[in-house]
């Protein structure tokens, strides 16, 4: 007699869900990239799995039946609290990747960060949307271009500037040197990887052409290709940098001002200080010093000192609405995110992002519902179970 086996279910997310799928779409070198972490990847593991241990407290009988995601951020109406992070090369997981990346957060309602370095110019993209967008600076040793990218920012009428801070220079990514984004014989073994994913290769590869960093080539005159792009990153990182470095940039930006990469107590008074309109609590995604904490662990502390000061965002290890949820009950004023919304655009572009962005906000609705927050302002600490 035959017998019927149960099969397990399988607990999975839309995040997860277009991760599989962009595992699949990419070349190797392009996925691990965006998914690999530094050294072991602990810290990257930790973003997420810190997270989800988080525990909310539900509530019921509260009459749920009106509920508002929209919040209030640097003078702009968000539909949720979420905004699209900077990605390095978005353009490289979908064809003109950036400028679908931003369509998809102008019709939700949310900002849009670009990169430095991005693969197509600041230009391009403010061309698409209908909202100021965000644009991310490193520090670099070249003053002239972060003189010559900011005036061109200001130009095409970009709101904030994410000053990211937490990388003077690049973290050990060994998954970059395996995979072939760097290392021995590296454009060869990208042009291999790209041969066996015809559809990315023709998508992206072939119609989504110049694969430059089309705000540094702008400045340089001369296209910098991906060949250039660690090269030039290692190159132009400056391991000299301190808070009266960044003077010249707070006195000459005229808009809002954001420091990301924060992760200690000492470092968020030092924003306060200096000026910063905002800070975001940040590891890079894991992608740079492997063993320190957490965003959600670094974020509870540094929101108890400085939340009455600034506006205090958060990114790393985000995957799904409960997250946001959970990021916003432990202090953040919006959550940023980063790989979540790559794998999806790298799937589907900017329908992908969209319907990402859809789901998250389900996802945050029906958090609040079963938490007895009708607003966002209503998500607190107490939102929180005690385990």
């Amino acid at each position: 007699m035959c017998v019927n086996q149960v099969k397990p279910i399988m607990i999975i997310s839309a995040s997860t869900d277009y991760r599989e799928a962009a595992r699949r779409r990419l070349p190797p070198f392009l996925f691990h990239y965006i998914d690999g972490g530094a050294y072991a990847e602990h810290t990257l593991q930790r973003n997420v799995g810190d997270l989800a241990s988080i525990a909310l407290r539900q509530r019921v009988l509260l009459d749920m039946s009106e509920l508002s995601l929209q919040t209030e951020l640097f003078g702009e109406t968000l539909s949720m609290p979420v905004v699209l992070g900077p990605i390095g090369l978005t353009g490289m997981y979908a064809r003109r990747g950036e400028v679908q990346a931003a369509r998809a957060a102008d019709r939700h309602g949310i900002p849009f960060t670009m990169s430095t370095v991005s693969v197509c110019p600041i230009e391009e993209v403010a061309t698409h949307i209908g909202r100021p967008m965000w644009f991310q600076l490193y520090v670099l040793k070249d003053r002239g271009f972060m003189k010559s990218v900011l005036e061109r920012a200001q130009a095409a009428g970009v709101s904030t500037l994410v000053f990211t801070v937490d990388m003077p220079v690049p973290g050990a990514r060994y998954r970059d040197a395996h995979s072939g984004m760097s290392g021995p014989h590296a454009a060869l073994r990208r042009y291999l990887q790209a041969l066996t994913h015809p559809r990315w290769s023709w998508d992206v590869g072939l119609m989504g052409r110049p694969h430059d960093l089309g705000n540094v080539s702008r400045y340089l005159g001369v296209p910098t290709g991906l060949e250039d792009y660690i090269d030039w990153l290692g190159s132009n990182f400056d391991p000299s940098i301190s808070w009266k470095d960044l003077e010249w940039i707070r006195a000459f930006w005229k808009g809002t001002m954001i420091i990301k990469g924060i992760l200690d107590v000492e470092d968020a008074r030092e924003a306060v200080l200096f000026g910063a309109d905002g800070i975001i609590v940040s590891n890079h995604g894991g992608r740079q010093l492997d063993g320190a904490l957490s965003t959600v662990r670094a974020l509870p502390p540094i929101a108890d000192v400085v939340k009455s000061e600034l506006r205090i965002l958060v990114d790393s290890g985000v995957r799904n609405g409960l997250d946001v949820v959970r990021m916003l009950a432990l202090g953040a004023d919006t959550v940023l995110l980063g790989r979540s919304y790559a794998y999806a655009l790298a799937v589907a572009g900017e329908a992908g992002v969209l319907n990402l962005l859809r789901l998250m906000q389900n996802e945050i609705r029906v958090a609040m519902t079963l938490t007895g927050a009708r607003t966002i302002s209503d998500i607190t600490r107490d939102s929180l179970a005690s385990v």
